[in-house]
């Protein structure tokens, strides 16, 4: 199976027959991929990951998951799939913090024992040991993440969905969620997949880049090929990182330099280009 996950122009009628159609270029996911989507609202992001998560069916096109249909393998795929809305107010249902992280072992019927080694395990994975007994409800929103993550991520997933896993949180736990997806997907395989508003973190997370405006696939690639396409994404409404655009400024200027992906890269591109 070369792609995880394919897309190819779907076309979905709502029941208000509002009519959503995301063509363009195909949206194909490989295992182990980090892909992060961008696009302004009303882009069609939500109806795009609804009819990978198999909650919605296409009136036209086709999705791949895995090799199936998700709409028409829903529970085997979900199985496979971790998923953190945008909203974590709504997904998180346990009593306790430890209960709702239990939630999907115990539907998978593990003894209480194996339960309570994974829930031990991804707790201390996260770092959130010490709010296993707390109710959900007292937490803060960036714990309230957090505990959504444990919960979708708790039996090891092939695929990884974020929906806005930055919105809300302080910079310090922006940096803290990062380190976190990235940690899943080096250490244990994890396929992920994000939609996110926060421009600036996407080079920390991403491998490639797809960009939404209006319905249609405009672009892929890789960050830094994404990102110095100023014009088009200024045209889906979205403004370039603040470090593509200072270098993009640095080249129209003349300087012979390239755009970089993240400031690892530019730290790199600006200390040769000093020296010499």
């Amino acid at each position: 199976m070369e792609y995880l996950i394919e897309v190819r122009c779907l076309k979905h009628i709502y029941p208000d027959k509002t009519e959503v159609k995301i063509c363009g270029l195909d949206f194909t996911v490989k295992k182990g991929e980090r892909i992060v989507i961008l696009g302004p609202n009303g882009a069609g992001k939500t109806t795009l990951l609804a009819h990978i998560l198999g909650l919605l069916a296409p009136v036209e096109g086709s999705v791949q998951v895995m090799g199936s249909d998700p709409c028409k393998d829903f529970k085997n795929n979900r199985k496979k799939i971790g998923v953190v809305f945008q909203n974590v107010d709504e997904q998180i249902i346990g009593p306790r913090v430890y209960d709702d992280i239990a939630f999907i072992p115990r539907n998978a019927r593990l003894k209480e024992e194996e339960v309570k080694d994974k829930v031990s395990n991804i707790a201390k994975i996260l770092k959130i040991e010490h709010l296993l007994e707390k109710i959900p409800h007292y937490l803060s929103g960036g714990q309230k993440k957090k505990v959504a993550l444990a919960g979708a991520i708790v039996m090891f997933p092939e695929l990884l969905v974020l929906d806005e896993p930055f919105d809300s949180l302080d910079p310090e736990s922006k940096k803290e969620m990062l380190g976190i997806i990235n940690f899943l997907n080096k250490e244990y395989g994890i396929t992920v997949i994000i939609t996110t508003h926060d421009i600036n973190l996407v080079p920390e997370v991403a491998d490639r880049v797809y960009i939404l405006n209006e319905g249609n696939i405009v672009m892929q690639g890789s960050p830094s090929e994404v990102f110095a396409e100023s014009k088009l994404l200024k045209d889906a409404n979205l403004e370039p990182p603040i470090l593509s655009e200072l270098f993009q400024r640095l080249k129209k200027r003349g300087h012979n330099i390239d755009i970089p992906g993240n400031l690892d890269e530019a730290e790199n591109i600006l200390d040769k280009k000093l020296k010499n």
